[in-house]
């Protein structure tokens, strides 16, 4: 690799600095999304049509609700950090054939 090609290639990041990127924002939007979504829908009457068997509290039908969109919006900034990976770092020149 060229000095001027490393030049623009950013430092590799420290992995507490990678997991804060990924799961604060995604913790910041699963609890706006939790609020908005169990404004309008009671967790009881959400396991009754899907899972009337299932023994189940308010809180808990809260807390895995969070925990599903925590997921869900986790795995979205997993992939925009994904998409977003310097091409330097993986567009490398083949090594001359020998």
């Amino acid at each position: 690799m060229s000095e001027a090609q490393g030049a623009y290639d950013h430092p590799p990041r420290p992995l507490a600095q990678k997991l804060g990127a990924i799961l604060w924002p995604s913790f910041f939007a699963a609890g706006v999304a939790t609020m908005v979504f169990f404004a309008f829908v009671d967790p009881l009457l959400l396991r009754d049509m899907t899972f009337p068997s299932l023994p189940m509290t308010r809180g808990l039908g809260y807390t895995l609700g969070f925990f599903t969109f925590w997921v869900a919006t986790a795995s979205s900034s997993l992939f925009t950090w994904w998409l977003l990976r310097p091409a330097s770092r993986f567009n490398r020149a083949l090594p001359p054939e020998r």
